[in-house]
């Protein structure tokens, strides 16, 4: 898992149908000098908000994204960083 600072949002007018109900994120890992990626928002998050990003095969496993072909998916905002 990655701790990320969304970005932005990424637009596709035509997507794999199970990826339909889901809004792309363009995020950038905290770590400095890392490239910015996309990830699927499973919970709502917003521009500037802290997200943890599952990778891989935990993006996959995901109940709520298990039929999306995803490499990253959002499954947590955090409140605070400490």
């Amino acid at each position: 898992m990655q701790l990320c600072r969304v970005t932005g949002n990424a637009v596709a007018t035509v997507k794999a149908p199970a990826l339909r109900d889901f809004k792309l994120l363009r995020v950038r890992p905290e770590e400095k000098g890392a490239a910015e990626f996309v990830a699927v928002d499973t919970l709502g998050a917003g521009e500037g908000d802290l997200v943890l990003v599952a990778l891989g095969t935990a993006a996959r496993e995901l109940e709520a994204t298990s039929a999306a072909p995803t490499d990253a998916t959002v499954v947590a905002i955090l409140d605070q960083r400490t």
